[in-house]
């Protein structure tokens, strides 16, 4: 009997949940005062909802509209949970939102109480339908209502995109990228985690979050956005740490683009209801107070965020709110006319990667020819995705989708990538994160035919291989440029204390100074990356000490490598002694060749900077060949060195030439790389 109760108490709340209660005065004759409470309550709801909508259909921002709706119809729901155009709005506001997966059950229950409720219900219910990958019940939801809603002229461009949106999404998930996409928790919260950005070698991250913090909350309860920092330690993610200082303010600051070495950062802030771009730099361990950017970039008449460095210096990337109100956010770059005062010009459109819809962020590979976009435009699966364009004789090619599993129907918003193809991050609100926008690390597995060595290191980049355009229109072949990444730490080589040193980066081919920096004041550390397809010398100096030199030579087409090196810098003291590792000789002579002359000038400075200073110039072979010729020719190449700076004003006085042949090795014989460390020229000081 009590089951047979139990079951008919089950029908009657099945039935009516299926009935439809509007929220008219006859529906609640028992609460006459209750009901004019929550009609003040819609009524208020509705004016931010007709705000939102009206930015949404014009690709404007709707700012904090959906989220003040929701907050007056979550009352009107708790008062009536069974309205159909209630629960449609509800349903809009979330799929507005960063946790968009949250509108589908409330378009489901809309439908089922009244298909009729509102005029948009079978786009939204097709939307819903897309976010669960049911792209067959998408289509039919977006054809009715192109069928049913005649007044959709100005909502076409909107509901063409949707129904090529589910086409491309069956495509790309048919034939997925060669990726794993996993969610890092150890970064994440219920709040959203946006705006990753890392550093060259992928050991520093940069990210943005409004997870709660000590600001005041908005009118909505929620909290701005501050930017944290992570790095990685023991192969996985520390907790983020909020920077402290000026950085983070009281409205929202969501960082940009963390530089390449890691020295300098781009972010967005919100000032008096204008959003600029700013840059903050790394000094010791303190970032200092972010400046605006040129008016160039920080406009006075529109909003400006999501900036990239491009990494010839020269270049910012951005977006820009459409100054003409069309078509939304799209991508610009600004180009400085004298590096040294950081005079920019007028910024210039991406012609070729903007689209009707939203466009950005920006990413510019350290590489320099490859673009990582996000647009809700283009060939997108839904909502944001991220594409990649390759520059080809000086032009941006027509954006490509990055493919399923790194796009879905959801928002796949920013890509931090740097240099060795293996890894990437993104931000993404897809279902299972831990709540609105999470980072993810993309994992690139490469071409299936060829075997994938797992490495120990973490240096991070594009596409191990070029990814195979699953696009059904348009292709792009991504040509991979190898990189070095060379980081470390310059040290004090007794106390064992961070120097801050300048590091001069030559081609040893041309001698042109490519790069000069400083390494940091507190910690030592620096990265640079290097093309492949060059000889560079690398000096290292520091007021107090000798300087440090050291010679990469990259073959072209050689694989990605991670270099870590710990500089030890030895103070001007008698004993002191230097490899130069940057002299070269014609093989078996005593010929200096002109990739040297870098390194002996440098040679030349310090003898003329510290005049006092006396040295020993030493040659050095390995063992090969007899004792005798082994030591003659050190000799003679000590004897060349000496020369050279005698031709240059040093005093000969000052200098002694000694060839020890093979007797004082540094490294073993028995290798071809210790046989190279051996033969080596090196200079000891004698007198100061």
């Amino acid at each position: 009997m009590k089951q047979l109760l139990f079951a008919v108490v089950l029908a009657f709340s099945a039935q009516a949940l299926a009935q439809n209660v509007e929220f008219k005065a006859a529906n609640f004759k028992n609460d006459k005062e209750g009901f004019k409470k929550i009609e003040l309550v819609i009524e208020k709801g509705d004016e931010f909802f007709k705000l939102a909508n009206e930015a949404l259909f014009e690709v404007q921002p709707f700012g904090l509209n959906f989220k003040k709706a929701l907050q007056q119809y979550e009352q009107a729901q708790k008062y009536n949970p069974n309205s159909a155009l209630m629960n449609f709005k509800i349903g809009v506001c979330h799929a507005n939102s960063s946790d968009a997966s949250k509108c589908i059950p409330y378009f489901k229950t809309a439908q089922k109480l009244d298909p009729a409720c509102d005029p948009f219900l079978n786009y939204y219910l097709g939307y819903a339908f897309q976010l669960e990958g049911k792209y067959d019940d998408a289509n039919k939801a977006y054809l009715a209502f192109e069928s049913e809603y005649k007044k959709a002229d100005n909502f076409n461009k909107f509901l063409v995109q949707r129904k090529r949106e589910c086409q491309i999404a069956r495509s790309q998930e048919a034939k997925p990228v060669r990726a794993w996409v996993d969610n890092m928790e150890a970064l994440n919260s219920a709040q959203d985690e946006i705006a990753p950005s890392i550093s060259a070698d992928g050991a520093d991250m940069i990210l943005s979050s409004n997870r709660k913090n000590a600001h005041s909350p908005d009118e909505v309860g929620g909290y701005d956005y501050d930017i944290y920092f992570t790095s990685l330690a023991d192969g996985g993610w520390n907790e983020p740490k909020q920077l402290t200082g000026p950085i983070n303010g009281s409205t929202d600051d969501v960082g940009n683009c963390l530089s390449y070495n890691g020295t300098k950062m781009l972010l967005h802030r919100e000032n008096a209801g204008q959003t600029d771009i700013y840059e903050s730099k790394l000094v010791g361990n303190t970032w200092s107070n972010p400046e605006r950017t040129s008016p160039m970039i920080s406009s006075d008449r529109a909003n400006d965020r999501y900036a990239s460095y491009d990494p010839d210096g020269f270049k910012i990337y951005f977006t820009r709110d459409n100054i003409n109100g069309l078509n939304g956010t799209e991508i610009m770059f600004s180009a400085v006319q004298n590096k040294m005062k950081q005079d920019f010009m007028l910024p210039s459109q991406v012609v070729q990667v903007n689209s009707k819809f939203n466009d950005g962020p920006v990413y510019i590979h350290v590489s320099g020819d490859i673009m990582y976009l996000a647009s809700q435009g283009h060939e997108s699966m839904g909502g944001y995705d991220i594409f990649i364009s390759e520059k080809k004789q000086g032009q941006w090619s027509t954006p490509v989708n990055m493919g399923s599993p790194i796009n879905t129907p959801y928002d796949d918003f920013f890509f931090a990538a740097t240099a060795n193809n293996k890894f990437a991050y993104i931000s993404s609100n897809r279902a299972g994160g831990k709540g609105g926008f999470d980072i993810y690390r993309v994992t690139f597995f490469g071409d299936e035919k060829k075997p994938v060595v797992e490495t120990e290191d973490y240096l991070l980049g594009s596409i191990a291989q070029p990814v195979k355009d699953h696009n059904i229109e348009s292709t792009v072949d991504v040509k991979k440029k190898s990189l070095t990444v060379f980081k470390g730490v310059t040290i004090d080589a007794i106390s064992r204390k961070p120097v801050e040193a300048q590091i001069e980066i030559t081609d040893n081919a041309t001698g042109q100074i490519i790069e000069t920096f400083s390494t940091n004041s507190a910690t030592g550390k620096f990265i640079i990356t290097l093309n492949s397809g060059k000889n560079y010398g690398i000096a290292v100096k520091a007021p107090g000490y000798l300087f440090h030199s050291e010679n990469f030579d990259i073959p072209m087409g050689s694989a990605d490598n991670l270099v870590n090196k710990t500089i030890e810098l030895k103070n001007i003291a008698i004993g002191s002694k230097i490899a130069l590792r940057n002299i070269f000789f014609d093989v078996a002579k005593a010929t200096l060749r002109s990739e040297s002359n870098a390194e002996l000038e440098r040679l030349v400075k310090l003898m003329k900077d510290v005049p006092n200073l006396k040295i020993e110039i030493s040659g050095h072979t390995d063992n090969t060949g007899s004792a005798t010729v082994n030591e003659t020719l050190s000799q003679q190449r000590a004897e060349a060195v000496v020369q050279y700076l005698t031709s240059k004003g040093v005093s000969a006085s000052r200098m002694k030439a000694k060839g020890y042949g093979a007797s004082l090795p540094v490294a073993t014989n028995n290798t071809d790389d210790g046989r190279q460390q051996n033969r080596r020229t090196e200079f000891e000081i004698t007198g100061n």
